[in-house]
């Protein structure tokens, strides 16, 4: 039994204590590397070390806390989650399968973790940061493939990543597993067990549940799976999606405040009575560039502005005062040059042309996906002579939202496995596996039958599964732990009442046996021998695996405890026919031979008059029928071969060898040999040849049933 302190494991208080340990280790290595600045990260010593203590979900769990917490110094760290999350799976599943105990299998371990480092990682990183993380590697992958671009330098630095992994995972599996063997194996068994919620499952016993689980179309464990993998994906999701549009939309809504600020602060800038001059004279007007260079500081400092220009309205386009080259080399308009409306314009035009003031307008033509933002430059009178406009690209809204999400989204993947893998440990350790050995445990209560021996020892079984957890399925397990007791001391109860009933049965069947014996003057001990010789003939049969559909352990016992009545219908017999010293006559032996029939009515009227006594059927059989041939020959009705019932059969010998070995008022006893070749003559023809054959196969016993009855 576990040892608790006030209703907790103590040894579970050691996993949770592995976790914190495992987590420190973590934060303090990848700090140290943080600072003095190593191309590695040696986040992963404690996940592997919690992992083997406490199994997969304490290792990801591990991983996962380690992440969140190394992001305060390194805000990357987070995106690196589901890394750490899938070392932490091959760990346990290493461990579960006990690969380390085989030193072939650490090489192994450690360049898969590794690999899985490597490539993630360098994916991770281009799709960042469009190349390595850190400046020593970029450098090497440069210097290396001979240029910092294209695909050879990513592959390049994908092997130069892979190889610091292999170095990095292997520090860190190393320290892990010398901190595993300061730790007794005994203690870490024990800690590795806190986590059921009932006696330890072997790998046998769980690969059976699991299979069990399998078979069935809609078991608990696929539907509890199902379950968590829908409801993580679809939170996942949900809150992805909530959460890229929501930057969308704050970044949007930056990038439009962004927008209207620079053209308003544009249009500050602008004297409305020169702009004719602007328009007329250009660049060489006075003040014209020294307003250009201020336009350019306004760009600079406006997030998602490309375009910042100064326009007059026309009717059928905007002519351009002002215009800053784009920042991807693209020339802008020159003073006075005209450009006609984009279609998105349309509805706006009109007020335009009057000078209002419009919404920014987004639009996706030919310059591109952008939010436009106008401010009128207005004269003393209130009159608009032009428009400040600045377009701020939506393409960066779009770029930054799919940065966003696929940040979103490597965050999501390892707290998504979390959440599969504590829904799998809690469904699993609190209702799958109780749920799968209970139900083991009640077929295997079922199967036993009614062996009061086995029915104990399962009993025995269930108490020791010892599920605690503490919920509805403690409650069914006591619950089904006090049926099984119930059950078998129920069964414990009704056998004693049967073997109270056989012994009656029995008594009663010898003492009419006796009543029938007492008339005979020369069948000593006849029934008592008989019975031993049906029993070893029974024995025989069984063991040949003859009549295995008949001998069965029921029927056995049946016609073991009914073979003293097979003489029953003597009672009939006048004593003068009975007790005849000489050999009967003719008339006599009709007499004799009515004891069958006789003892076959007796049977007939026992059974109808005792309710559920089918084992007096066999007695009816034996005192009906033993005195059948195999051939057909034999009395009262002639039956032949195995229409002779096989207990009749089996009685037959057993009869007629007893009378051949035993003295009679007309007869000696025959000598033993001579009592065989009688037998083994009428094999085939008075014996059925299966049941001679097992009887002269068990002489040794037949020879010991005979020195125990015949003194002589």
């Amino acid at each position: 039994m576990k040892t608790r302190l006030k209703g907790i494991d103590k040894y579970s208080l050691w996993r949770a204590l592995s976790v914190i340990i495992g987590i420190a280790v973590n934060l303090l290595l990848s700090y140290l590397t943080k600072v003095l600045d190593l191309p590695f990260y040696l986040d992963t010593a404690g996940t592997i070390f919690t992992a083997s203590m406490g199994g997969m979900f304490t290792g990801i769990m591990t991983a996962v806390a380690t992440n969140v917490l190394c992001s305060i110094f390194d805000p990357y760290s987070l995106y690196y989650t589901l890394i750490s999350v899938l070392i932490a799976v091959f760990t346990a599943l290493f461990f579960r399968k006990n690969k380390f105990s085989r030193p072939v299998f650490i090489p192994l371990y450690i360049l898969i973790i590794s690999l899985t480092g490597g490539i993630l990682g360098t994916l991770f990183q281009w799709a960042l940061l469009g190349g390595p993380q850190f400046k020593d590697v970029a450098e090497i992958s440069a210097l290396i493939s001979g240029d910092a671009t294209g695909t050879l330098y990513f592959f390049t630095s994908l092997l130069v990543i892979t190889g610091l992994n292999i170095v990095d995972k292997g520090v860190s599996a190393g320290l892990a597993f010398l901190a595993l063997r300061l730790i007794p194996k005994e203690k870490q068994r024990a800690v590795m067990n806190s986590r059921w919620k009932q006696k330890p499952l072997t790998e046998e016993e769980i690969e059976r549940v699991n299979h069990r689980a399998r078979e069935g179309a809609h078991s608990l464990r696929k539907r509890t799976t199902v379950m968590l993998a829908v409801t993580a994906f679809a939170l996942a999701i949900v809150l992805s999606w909530i959460s890229v549009m929501l930057s969308y939309e704050t970044t949007k809504d930056e990038y439009r405040e962004s927008a209207m600020k620079s053209a308003e602060f544009t249009a500050s800038l602008i004297n409305p009575y020169l702009i004719d001059n602007y328009l007329r004279n250009g660049r060489s007007a006075p003040g014209y560039e020294k307003i250009e260079d201020t336009m350019y500081k306004i760009r600079e400092n406006s997030p998602g502005v490309v375009y910042l220009y100064v326009v007059t309205v026309e009717d059928d386009g905007c002519r351009f005062v002002f215009d800053l080259n784009a920042e991807d080399g693209t020339e802008a308009f020159q003073p006075g040059e005209f450009s006609p409306f984009e279609a998105a314009f349309e509805k706006d035009i009109p007020a335009l042309k009057s000078g209002q003031e419009i919404e920014p307008i987004e639009s996706n033509d030919s310059f591109g996906w952008l939010l436009t933002a106008y401010y009128p430059v207005r004269n003393a009178h209130g009159e608009t002579v032009c428009y400040a406009g600045a377009d701020a690209s939506m393409s960066y809204v779009s770029g930054f939202t799919s940065q966003y999400l696929l940040r979103v989204l490597l965050i999501f993947s390892g707290f998504f496995i979390l959440i599969m893998s504590y829904g799998l440990w809690v469904s699993g350790y609190f209702i799958v596996y109780p749920a799968g050995s209970m139900a083991a445990a009640v077929e295997s209560f079922i199967e036993g039958g009614d062996d009061q021996d086995t029915l104990d020892d399962n009993v025995r079984k269930i108490r020791a599964l010892d599920i605690h957890t503490g919920d509805e399925i403690e409650t069914l397990y006591n619950a089904v732990c006090r049926m099984a007791s119930d059950t078998a001391e129920q069964m414990r109860g009704i056998r004693h009442y049967a073997e109270a009933t056989a012994q009656m049965q029995n008594g009663l069947i010898v003492t009419m046996a006796d009543m029938v014996e007492s008339r005979d003057s020369d069948t000593g001990a006849h029934v008592q021998k008989t019975a031993a010789y049906v029993r070893i003939i029974l024995e025989g049969l069984k063991r040949k695996g003859y009549y295995a559909g008949k001998i069965t352990p029921k029927y056995m016992a049946d016609v073991e405890s009914s073979a003293p009545l097979h003489d029953v219908g003597k009672i009939n017999v006048p004593d003068a026919v009975l007790n005849k010293p000489g050999k009967l006559d003719e008339k006599e032996f009709e007499i004799m031979k009515t004891h069958t029939t006789a003892g076959r009515e007796i049977m007939e009227k026992a059974i109808s008059t005792v309710k559920g006594g089918s084992y007096l059927k066999e007695a009816r059989n034996m005192a009906g029928y033993h005195h059948e041939r195999w051939d057909g020959k034999g009395y009262p009705e002639g039956l032949h071969g195995e229409v002779i019932p096989l207990s009749a059969r089996i009685m037959a010998v057993a009869d007629v060898f007893d009378a051949l070995t035993s003295p009679r008022v007309y007869k000696p006893a025959f000598p033993l040999e001579k009592a065989l070749e009688i037998i083994t003559d009428g094999s085939g023809t008075q014996f059925d040849p299966k049941v001679v054959e097992v009887f002269l196969e068990s002489l040794p016993e037949v020879k010991m049933v005979l020195k125990k009855y015949n003194k002589t």
